[in-house]
């Protein structure tokens, strides 16, 4: 009883603070489930070996830079360069303009997109704009190897690159029912205000894939995956600064706005969280519920997500009981996706995911009218994924 209820309590730790410090969340409800179900000497090992662990640090350190290479893009003007200059069918740029500016993870960054869909005309309604701003702004985070993908693929221990080619149909079906759905009534091309200049759109998205590209040419030398991910995007806020002009004296400024530290804590929560989960017999105890694979890695996945409006944390809780009940050898690239997969699409529709809130305010909506407009896409794609694991799993 004690270990069911400590487990249940550390959820609802995690799931209360994550509202104001996902971070503190993750590291707090770690410490209170290893306080009370391990000797204080195990979890003092636990927590000093993950806090000193070089993989994990300078997985943590990498995703604190990416951090700043987004806020570095708004701050320069890189960004607003690329937006306006994006003069194409509204279709097009309403799907492409949240898109492109998802990959950047600025706090709020949902308020710097959702303006920006204002731009296509006042027959768009209120509903629409706020699914194609939710949907589009994540739909491409599915499949960047820098985004929630890379801490949740590392966790899995698969490579971010091959789990981003397997994930890549479902990236596919999930767009076409969002321009289905969203997108297909809407017609017309974009204002052209002024001449189209292509620099401004190409140093910015040049800026933004030179990350993966330069980390996939260093992972293949001596370094290890995590050293040459951390290179990789010190290099990129160098030319960040270099193409966006950037004085070094805006450094400070830039680390203060965007608070690195805050993405640095998430991952060693992530995995402090995982690693003593690991340590204590809950896994045993969940192990021995009865219940299918397929109901673990998509309605369980789909639903924690929902609740806690989370990525990273749904996968760390998933992937022990998974290796507990099922066996690693269960727990294949197919088994990580639809995984992944169920709890990205959970994770978009969440009542208490920030950027469903934030849009839903700035277009003057209530959260029950956003939901019935995304609810028919998103179950569509909850049954997708249930066919496809009854297919390959």
């Amino acid at each position: 009883m004690q270990i069911w209820l400590s487990f249940i309590i550390s959820i609802i730790l995690i799931m209360f603070i994550a509202r104001k410090s996902l971070w503190l969340a993750l590291i707090t409800g770690a410490l209170f489930l290893g306080a009370v179900n391990l000797p204080f000497r195990d979890l003092y090992i636990i927590t000093h070996l993950t806090m000193i662990d070089m993989k994990i640090v300078l997985l943590a350190s990498a995703v604190g830079v990416i951090s700043l290479i987004g806020g570095g893009l708004q701050m320069s003007g890189l960004m607003n360069d690329l937006v306006n200059n994006l003069q194409m069918k509204r279709q097009v740029y309403l799907g492409f303009s949240p898109a492109i500016m998802g990959l950047l993870p600025i706090p709020g960054g949902a308020l710097l997109s959702a303006p920006m869909l204002n731009r296509s005309g006042n027959d768009i309604t209120p509903e629409t704009y706020t699914a194609i701003n939710i949907w589009f702004r994540h739909i491409l985070i599915l499949i960047y190897p820098l985004g929630a993908l890379l801490p949740c693929s590392k966790m899995g221990n698969f490579n971010v690159y091959q789990a981003m080619l397997y994930i890549f149909p479902i990236f596919l079906v999930l767009f076409i029912l969002g321009y289905f759905f969203f997108l297909h009534p809407i017609k017309g091309d974009m204002p052209r205000p002024h001449k189209l200049n292509i620099k401004k759109i190409l140093i910015p998205l040049f800026i933004i894939l030179s990350a993966p590209v330069i980390h996939v040419i260093l992972s293949s030398t001596f370094l290890m995956d995590e050293a040459a991910l951390l290179t990789a995007v010190l290099i990129t806020i160098i030319l960040t600064f270099l193409f966006g002009r950037m004085k070094i004296n805006k450094l400070l400024p830039l680390v203060k706005k965007m608070k690195p530290w805050r993405y640095f804590l998430i991952i060693i929560g992530i995995f402090l969280y995982l690693r003593i989960f690991q340590a204590t017999a809950i896994a045993d105890r969940i192990s021995q519920l009865s219940f299918s694979l397929n109901f673990l890695i998509i309605l369980i996945a789909g639903v924690l997500s929902f609740l806690t409006g989370r990525v990273q944390l749904p996968i760390s809780i998933l992937i022990p009981i998974f290796l507990t009940k099922f066996g690693a050898d269960q727990f294949t690239i197919l088994a990580f996706v639809i995984m992944y997969a169920s709890i990205f699409l959970g994770y978009m529709v969440s009542p208490v995911h920030p950027c469903v809130i934030v849009t839903t305010e700035y277009f003057k909506i209530s959260y029950w009218q956003f939901f019935k407009k995304a609810f028919l896409p998103t179950l569509i794609g909850f049954v997708m994924l249930f066919i496809l694991s009854l297919i390959v799993l």
